[in-house]
């Protein structure tokens, strides 16, 4: 009994010892090195891709989307739109996701028409002309992007509402669409946060 005793307690003091030092090694020394190396070698996205205005105030994340409504919830019409939001209230870092409906469910045909609709309305175009990625939600809701055709189909509304050119906003948002990552993967896409910043400057 008293060998079987002291067996279990060395036991326990070795699983002890080994779950403190990897503890040490693993959660705290392992962590410490990879932040501070991320640190030295990216700041920007380490800190979160954070995106400044002219004040060098944080505005926002280039990876996280965000609305652009006033205080009712309406569009701002002198800032460019983002796609659809399901994550939450709509970009609700907290509560990340899609809809997970598919594309017979009823609910879902609904929503993409009434986007459609209001989209058109706000924009003055043709229903037709609207692109997908201004009627669906992203999978995690997030998405800070929109496609160029989206932000094209922005500028006549958002250059009447700032008084300005629709050629300036138009060069704009050429300036601040990305290509295909690699050269091949992927669509074109423009960040709205970013967008909407240098429509800001462009104003003065």
């Amino acid at each position: 009994m008293n060998t079987s005793t002291r067996a279990t307690g060395r036991a326990t003091w070795v699983a002890v010892r080994a779950t403190a030092v990897l503890t040490l090694v693993l959660g705290v020394g392992y962590t410490a090195v990879v932040t501070g190396f991320a640190q030295l070698a990216m700041p920007a996205q380490a800190d979160g891709s954070m995106v400044h205005d002219d004040d060098g105030t944080a505005v926002g994340s280039a990876l996280i989307g965000q609305s652009f409504l006033d205080a009712d919830g309406n569009p701002l019409p002198q800032y460019v739109q983002p796609r659809p939001s399901a994550a939450g209230d709509g970009y609700d870092g907290g509560a990340s996701s899609g809809s997970n409906w598919g594309p017979e469910n009823t609910d879902l045909v609904a929503a993409v028409e009434e986007r459609r609709q209001q989209v058109a309305d706000l924009n003055g175009v043709d229903p037709a002309s609207v692109p997908p990625d201004a009627l669906t939600a992203s999978g995690s809701g997030l998405d800070p992007h929109i496609s160029p055709e989206y932000a094209r189909l922005q500028v006549e509304r958002v250059a009447q509402a700032r008084g300005v050119a629709p050629e300036e906003v138009r060069a704009l948002v050429d300036a601040h669409t990305e290509g295909r990552s690699l050269g091949y993967l992927g669509e074109p896409t423009v960040n709205v946060l970013e967008l909407n910043l240098a429509l800001d400057g462009l104003e003065g």
